[in-house]
């Protein structure tokens, strides 16, 4: 193969690439249209992950004496492929965040989250709320999760198991971990729930994505402090 082949096959593929990413993008943000999604995913956080990460960025969840463990991260529609995101233009009312301070360990939480997820719900901005603290509330949080004293460690498998024994309306494909620094951390778990807000099934990629990002034998879950 000559130089110019060889210029040419590199241009080919760059574009190639470049069109991969923007449709896979594409795929997986787009406007869409309030009400019209396939599935929740209820995220929660491990805050101490969040906190080793960001904590000097973070004061109000990371602060002294503030020892969060699982904390909401959103509420977000999807589809079987991608979510839709910033359905509408309608603001959250100050009153309706008053009404639920605390479901968020952040303040700035709950404009993000009701712009980017919430308004592709096709519910008013204190039923998208409600139904947030709902299923968080409804969630029972195992022992071994609610205020670790020492890291340790775990699996994909053995989490799963974990949440199914404290919550037996659950199954495997129900629940995704996903993982920080290349799989070495927990850092939040997915819930999917279908539309009426019974424990549902994860969607093929949410569970892909899951196994890839929690790639290693095993991660760590940090301590609570």
């Amino acid at each position: 193969m000559n130089l110019s082949s060889i210029k040419n096959l590199v241009v080919a593929s760059s574009l190639l690439i470049t069109t991969v990413a923007t449709t896979n993008n594409a795929i997986a943000q787009t406007p869409g249209t309030p009400g019209k999604f396939d599935f929740y995913v209820l995220t929660l956080s491990w805050s101490p992950d969040h906190c080793a990460r960001n904590g000097k960025r973070d004061v109000q969840q990371c602060g002294s004496g503030k020892k969060y463990g699982f904390v909401l991260h959103g509420l977000w529609p999807q589809y079987q492929q991608g979510y839709p995101a910033n359905c509408s233009t309608e603001k959250l009312p100050p009153l309706v965040k008053q009404k639920f301070r605390g479901l968020f360990p952040n303040d700035r939480l709950f404009d993000h989250q009701w712009q980017k997820h919430g308004t592709c719900t096709g519910q008013k901005p204190i039923e998208y709320l409600t139904l947030s603290r709902n299923l968080k509330y409804s969630l029972v949080i195992p022992s071994a999760y609610k205020s670790p004293e020492k890291p340790f460690r775990t699996t994909i498998k053995d989490l799963k198991s974990t949440f199914i024994t404290a919550n037996k309306t659950w199954n495997v494909n129900g629940i995704a971990p996903v993982c920080s620094d290349s799989g070495r951390f927990l850092q939040e778990v997915f819930f999917c729930y279908s539309k009426d807000g019974e424990p549902g099934i994860c969607s093929a990629e949410i569970l892909r994505r899951s196994q890839k990002s929690c790639g290693q034998d095993n991660f760590l879950v940090r301590n609570v402090r």
